[in-house]
């Protein structure tokens, strides 16, 4: 007998009214939801049993609701995680990394949630488990391992790990021989740390109240962190901060950036109590990273208007500006993704007509060869290598319908080893689907990429569900690449689709600057083209489409909401950056003055202002009919805070016309990333994929 799954005809929690007034400019809002704001966020991320009881009990109510909202799917989630779970290679490992006199990599158990840091001898033999993640993690509701990283003379391991999801990473020294941690904790870190050339000591950045990178410290080992040495302090509460060492472990480099803006200091590393030094004092609008390079460093740039970045080199005893010179030339159109340097080879990853390639330059003659492949639409990784004086490299590739396949390639001879490819153990033929890269007509003429796969023999008569995807925001471009989890839904005839929208860098850097500030509604009305294009061409229809993006692209999902609601049957918004406007005039949120440059500074500017205003999805919510919508997000989300939905949501449930179900889903014990484990993590994506087989009318048919 068939089961009836539908959506239940029964009202969300709803929040109280606490209206709250604010004037900028000249324009007074209200914001009845305010007080869903919790006062003492920054406790509620270093510990997340502080917050408001009167708070907790609401999105706890939030968290019931969708429960039954979505418990007639619970044989599907079940069947769905079965699924991906069955595509994961349980006891996967990663190549290692030859480093040293050791090879250095991460591989799982059976049934393992958390990754295994081991290394082997250089040229192979028995695993030395390093950093165990199953075992640190037991007891905890949350555990990440951020870095893990060797000393030096590879005695010592430097490792970190947040138990909160806030993003407030803990230091610890662990000897590699015995595999016990040394006293030293360093607490409330951004997660990375560098070691001094004799591995006596790391340098390591200091994360504030507000959750910013402050300052840079220097750490004796076998020391407290209290007697620890301030080393920088950055005095812009807009710029990033991070700190990195070099192949050679000759250069500690500290870079400071926002989104437009960079600026970078050196210190030797064989000299900690060395001032840094400032290579280019900060010009707005340029930016340059540095790539040590022996007895020079390569500077990959837009400096002098090299909008889509060019490379220079300079004198590693000097690198002040006036000493860089030409190694390869601006060239509008091809952008200039990452840099890596070796000692007889440059190599870089570009992006030029959409595709991504690797370009490997000889440093001596200047002569280059390309790295490229032939489909439509794939994607192409960078690895690299960790040492310097290597002729061997390592990149990977895979498409929307290959998996992921790692090589390692010969600069010398051109030789190429394949060494992995991504096993899906459930069994998968490339040859069963088709993957396509269609343009769709934007509103101004611009043609706009939509990468797609779908299965072979899939009726294109406008009948099939689909799923858009979108981020649009911070040049980030969307790989075209392999995805497992999304089988799930293309083999129950759903087409997978990535709008390649403005905001992004796919067409290069003109792409994504006609995607931001002023432009930004270009993103909104892309995805919007995206999805038009895609029903005229026969793919899928308004009432089978559905919408996800998350973070930046959760914002896009809002936008998109309030902007075509009738363009789609459903949406899903994952950690979504909603209340964009508040967010960006609260100075004391820790993303605030760093995201001015990508959004607008609503506080100083008028036309910020009403840029933002005129767009934020919070607040323009209003009196229509919105489709079926689920908001997911973390509590100790440091990046986007679980308000932003719990407002929106709460203010769309009192908006809308259609009477389709506003669902908001908050894991207590995550952040922005959602649940660490791999396996948990699954859980969370076979529930919002449930949701779409439901929006769709497919839930019945595909348990």
């Amino acid at each position: 007998m068939a089961v009836s799954v539908r959506f239940l005809d029964i009202p969300g929690p709803r929040a109280d009214q606490r209206p709250v007034t604010a004037t900028h400019h000249g324009h007074t809002r209200t914001d009845e939801y305010a007080w869903l704001r919790a006062e003492n966020w920054q406790e509620v991320l270093r510990d997340p049993s502080v917050l408001d009881p009167a708070l907790r009990q609401h999105l706890e109510a939030e968290n019931a609701y969708v429960a039954e909202q979505m418990a007639d799917t619970a044989d599907l989630q079940k069947t769905l995680f079965a699924e991906m779970r069955g595509r994961i290679k349980e006891d996967d490992s990663s190549v290692p990394m030859k480093h040293g006199p050791y090879a250095y990599g991460a591989d799982f158990r059976e049934g393992g949630e958390h990754p295994r840091y081991f290394r082997t001898p250089r040229n192979g033999g028995d695993k030395s488990i390093l950093i165990d993640g199953d075992e640190l993690a037991k007891g905890k509701a949350y555990f990440q391992v951020g870095a893990v990283d060797p000393s030096p003379d590879h005695g010592r391991i430097l490792w970190s790990y947040d138990d909160k999801g806030s993003e407030y990473y803990t230091i610890r020294i662990r000897d590699a021989a015995t595999l016990a941690d040394l006293s030293d904790l360093v607490e409330g870190t951004g997660g990375d740390g560098a070691f001094s050339a004799d591995g006596s000591g790391f340098w390591y950045i200091q994360l504030d109240e507000n959750h910013r990178p402050a300052k840079l410290f220097f750490h004796q080992i076998g020391t407290e962190s209290s007697e620890d040495r301030l080393v920088f302090e950055n005095d812009e509460p807009g710029f990033f901060m991070s700190v990195d060492d070099s192949p050679l472990n000759d250069w500690i480099i500290v870079s400071l950036h926002d989104h437009e803006t960079s600026e970078n200091w050196l210190i030797p590393a064989n000299d900690p109590a060395a001032s840094p030094k400032l290579v280019a004092a900060r010009q707005e609008g340029v930016q340059y990273d540095l790539e040590p390079a022996g007895d020079e460093f390569f500077v990959l740039t837009n400096a002098d208007g090299a909008k889509d970045f060019k490379v220079m080199s300079a004198p590693a005893s000097d690198p002040r500006p006036e000493n860089w010179r030409e190694v390869v030339p601006h060239e509008a159109g091809r952008l200039i993704i990452a840099i890596q340097a070796f000692e007889h080879f440059l190599v870089r990853l570009e992006r030029k007509d959409g595709a991504p390639r690797i370009i490997l330059r000889d440093r001596k003659t200047g002569n280059e060869e390309t790295i490229a492949f032939d489909e439509e639409a794939y994607s192409l990784g960078l690895i690299g290598a960790v040492e310097y004086d290597t002729e061997v490299i390592r990149f990977s590739y895979s498409s929307l319908t290959t998996p992921e396949q790692q090589y390692d390639y010969n600069m010398r001879t051109g030789e190429r080893t394949l060494l992995k490819t991504q096993e899906v153990p459930s069994g998968h033929n490339p040859e069963d689907y088709v993957t396509r890269r269609l343009m769709a007509p934007a509103p101004d003429g611009e043609l706009v990429p939509i990468s797609l796969v779908y299965r072979k023999g899939l009726n294109l008569d406008g009948s099939a569900p689909c799923l858009l995807y979108g981020y649009g925001s911070y040049g980030i471009s969307i790989p075209a690449s392999f995805r497992t989890n999304i089988l799930s839904l293309v083999d129950r005839g759903f087409v997978y689709a990535i709008a390649h929208i403005r905001g992004g860098k796919e067409k290069g850097w003109d792409w994504y600057e006609n995607g931001k500030r002023a432009k930004k509604t270009n993103t909104f009305t892309d995805f919007i083209a995206c999805g038009r294009h895609l029903v005229k061409e026969g793919y899928t229809s308004h009432d089978r489409m559905v919408a996800e993006g998350g973070s930046a692209g959760g914002m896009l999902m809002g936008a998109v909401a309030n902007m075509a609601p009738q363009d789609f049957c459903a949406i899903v918004a994952q950690v979504p950056f909603v209340d964009v406007l508040n967010t960006m005039l609260d100075d004391t949120l820790p993303l605030t003055p760093p995201e001015w440059p990508e959004w607008g500074n609503p506080i100083t500017s008028k036309a910020d202002y009403d840029t933002i205003l005129a767009y934020s999805p919070y607040d323009n919510v209003a009196e229509q009919p919105y489709p079926t919508l689920l908001a997911l997000a973390g509590l100790t989300d440091p990046r986007v805070t679980y308000w932003e939905p719990a407002k929106w949501v709460a203010r769309l449930r009192d908006k809308t016309t259609s009477g389709n179900p506003i669902l908001f889903r908050v894991n207590l014990d995550a952040g922005h990333g959602g649940a660490a484990g791999r396996f948990s993590r699954l859980e969370e994506v076979a529930f919002y994929y449930a949701f779409m087989l439901k929006a769709v009318g497919a839930a019945a048919s595909a348990a």
